[in-house]
């Protein structure tokens, strides 16, 4: 499978192609170094990522380019220079110039059409990976709502009522695989990273009072934030049960520092996973709509919701 890692990293693949990629990339005794490999060749490709935004070109070049090329092109113009015997009788003209002018302009129009295209593939197949990773999640917490009635739901309170705890909940059943990259999105910091696993249940339980247990919570979750539920009017934490709403979000890129969006993606796409199991692309004008804050409840803060329609989606290491 490793002669492939190259078409699935810029989008070359059939979608039947890169499932038995992403298989073998979760594979136990090939996944590591697979995953390794691909890491090398994400570091690779990411300089044609400086290039993403068009630069326009310096005032009357066009006009400045063509009086240059007129201007080598006229034999008065053109030094004459001593000949060698060999040469001599031959009339000098700009004709070296000239090709090597229009080499340099067909180099340069190359440059400019095809680095945008290897780009937008390059993102088309970031946005189809990502696709592909919400799906597996999806089937994954569907799957753990059959099984318990509810969604993964964190405890009410103590240190471990983390948003993040869904992962390592979906890790102690097997329903996602610790290392596989699933809660990761692509090219993302914490991707690049290279050394990210989802803890299990009994690892958060032992990490508890230690130093390392805030750091653990906060990447615990990966690249996704997930709902902090709502509690009732006596204060309790409700369990995050599948009522189906295909309008009730449950789990989206998780939000950065200003709680206002997230840095996933760099076209400033977002992902949101509702509780019926499907999922949309939002941009970031539309992924507030009608002051139906994504990371706030409607208090405006970082909480369980106040209500069961009140959704609010937390990073890994929100309490609700």
């Amino acid at each position: 499978m490793r002669d492939q890692l190259v078409g699935y990293l810029l989008g070359g693949l059939e979608d039947n192609e890169a499932r038995e990629l992403e298989a073998a990339l979760s594979d136990a005794e090939q996944g590591d170094s697979l995953r390794r490999d691909l890491q090398l060749l994400r570091r690779a490709v990411r300089p044609l990522e400086w290039d993403r935004t068009a630069v326009p070109p310096p005032a009357g070049l066009a006009s400045r380019t063509l009086a240059f090329v007129s201007a080598q092109t006229r034999p008065e113009t053109i030094p004459l220079r001593p000949m060698s015997p060999a040469r001599e009788g031959t009339v000098p003209t700009g004709r070296g110039w000239l090709d090597r002018v229009l080499l340099a302009a067909s180099a340069l129009a190359a440059c400019i059409l095809v680095a945008p295209l290897i780009y937008e593939a390059i993102m088309d197949n970031r946005a189809r990976r990502s696709e592909r990773k919400l799906q597996r999640l999806s089937e994954s917490l569907q799957g753990y709502a059959e099984s318990h009635r509810v969604y993964p739901t964190p405890p009410e309170s103590g240190p471990m009522s983390r948003a993040g705890l869904y992962a390592p909940m979906l890790v102690s059943e097997h329903r996602l695989v610790a290392d596989d990259g699933t809660l990761l999105v692509p090219d993302s910091e914490l991707a690049d990273q290279g050394n990210f696993r989802i803890p299990t249940l009994d690892e958060v339980r032992a990490a508890v009072g230690t130093p390392e247990f805030e750091a653990l919570v906060r990447r615990m979750g990966g690249d996704f934030g997930y709902t902090l539920g709502y509690r009732d009017a006596n204060g309790r934490l409700m369990p995050n049960r599948n009522r189906r709403r295909a309008h009730h979000s449950l789990l989206a890129d998780a939000p950065d520092e200003s709680g206002e969006r997230s840095g996933n993606h760099p076209d400033g796409a977002h992902y949101i996973l509702f509780e019926d199991g499907h999922f949309e692309r939002r941009e970031l004008g539309a992924l507030h709509p009608e002051a139906d804050h994504l990371y706030r409840n409607h208090d405006g803060d970082v909480a369980a919701g106040l209500e069961p329609e009140d959704d609010v989606i937390g990073g890994s290491h929100d309490q609700p």
